[in-house]
């Protein structure tokens, strides 16, 4: 039997119904979905995507990634994305491996190799890559842990430190070694991003944002585009309106509070710039999302 016909079995062993399945193995999530999703935009945290089954389409700016089981997706930054499950059935579901990706890991990985971290990737934050027999053997032998969990704490770590050499040793190795120098443009770009998620219901200058970053104005909102597809105002946005989704859908707030809560002062300017984001507004688009499972992230 091969790896990816490992993890399918794997997979649908520990995932009993659709959605995303967070496991005792840090790092790890397991993501099933019995029909196709429509398309949703979401954040996607730095990981690595192995389907084993189905397929999926990703959307940043004008670029389009489908992954299945001959590629997997590699995500080096927080981006924003547009994405949906484009094949799936109750039949053949679609199947994905998730590993969020550690950068102390990552790090430690290359300086016993004697690998040098910076290799500048070029283009947005996320890019896809060959699944060899080998990554996919590693990542079963990671999965495969489930069933034996006073072993997993000892030799997780070993199985994950594979799939990590098997991705520095692919095609997207250049975003991982990004992701582990602190003096790539990934990283003053990084420095950018966090200081926007902890302060992104205030109003900033790319003065003061740049000054974060380590870099000039022009330099920063160069590389923060080239990166994200977004300007760091643009993304700001996203993340008021992701979190007022997030408000709204846990029912903490209603939309007008919401709005409120993350920075904006007019609600009618909430709910278009909502509308024009989801799809739908606020109430309308909580409703649906309640209804369906989310997989963005798989």
């Amino acid at each position: 039997m091969s790896g990816a016909d490992e993890l399918a079995g794997l997979i649908a062993q520990f995932t009993g119904e659709d959605g995303m399945h967070p496991t005792p193995i840090p790092r790890l999530t397991l993501i099933r979905m019995s029909r196709p999703t429509d398309p949703l935009p979401d954040l996607h945290e730095p990981a690595a995507c192995l389907v084993v089954q189905g397929a999926k389409q990703v959307m940043v700016g004008q670029q389009t990634f489908v992954y299945d089981r001959a590629k997997h997706l590699v995500v080096s930054v927080d981006v924003p994305i547009v994405s949906h499950v484009t094949l799936a059935s109750r039949e053949a579901p679609y199947l994905c491996v998730r590993l969020d990706l550690d950068p102390v890991a990552i790090a430690a990985l290359l300086l016993e190799a004697g690998q040098p971290p910076a290799a500048t990737a070029r283009g947005v934050g996320i890019g896809l890559g060959a699944s060899t027999p080998e990554l996919m053997d590693a990542a079963a032998r990671l999965v495969r842990l489930l069933n034996n969990p006073d072993d997993a704490p000892f030799l997780a770590p070993l199985a994950e430190r594979e799939i990590l050499y098997r991705l520095l040793q692919g095609e997207q190795g250049a975003r991982l070694r990004d992701i582990a120098s602190p003096d790539s443009r990934l990283a003053h770009v990084n420095r950018a991003i966090s200081w926007i998620k902890l302060n992104f219901d205030q109003p900033f200058s790319m003065q003061v944002l740049a000054e974060e970053a380590r870099m000039s104005p022009s330099a920063l909102h160069e590389h923060f585009k080239a990166i994200t597809a977004l300007s760091p105002l643009q993304y700001q946005k996203q993340l008021r309106l992701q979190q007022a989704r997030r408000l709204i859908l846990g029912g903490q707030l209603d939309a007008a509070g919401a709005g409120h809560q993350v920075g904006y002062e007019s609600p009618s300017q909430f709910s278009r710039e909502y509308a024009r984001l989801f799809g739908d507004p606020p109430i309308r688009d909580a409703a649906r999302l309640r209804a369906a499972p989310d997989a963005s992230y798989a």
